[in-house]
């Protein structure tokens, strides 16, 4: 009973003068990273469809980026087009491979858009993820 007692005086005297247990560790940076830009990428397979999307950007990042993740293909291409633009009309060709690539910048959030696509070769595979 008295090392109770000595105990919670101790805690109370604790208190009284500001002291504070330290917060236990954060889950913050799990949570950070999977919000991060390239933490809110979709994975897309070339061939299931003709364009990827429709998609809208988001605060996560200011530019839309792509990578290659799987397939047999060596690389592949990727065109942005807004929405409201001509139907024939994306910004430009961009040439994709397994690290994490620019195809569009300074994209307001809000924005909805497509990526057209392609590969080196037809009948070629190939995963991507697009961040945005």
């Amino acid at each position: 009973m008295t090392a109770r007692f000595a105990r919670a005086s101790l805690v109370a005297l604790l208190v009284a003068l500001g002291f504070t247990a330290p917060a236990p560790a954060s889950a913050a940076p799990a949570a950070a990273a999977a919000t991060s830009c390239y933490g809110g990428a979709v994975t897309v397979r070339y061939g299931e469809v003709r364009d990827f999307g429709p998609y809208v950007t988001t605060s996560r990042c200011k530019d839309i980026n792509m990578r290659m993740t799987g397939g047999d293909a060596d690389f592949g291409w990727a065109c942005v087009h807004f929405q409201g633009t001509r139907a024939d009309a994306c910004n430009y060709w961009t040439k994709i491979g397994r690290s994490w690539t620019t195809i569009a910048t300074d994209v307001l959030n809000g924005t909805r858009f497509t990526v057209l696509n392609g590969v080196d070769l037809e009948g070629s595979s190939a995963t991507f993820q697009i961040a945005f």
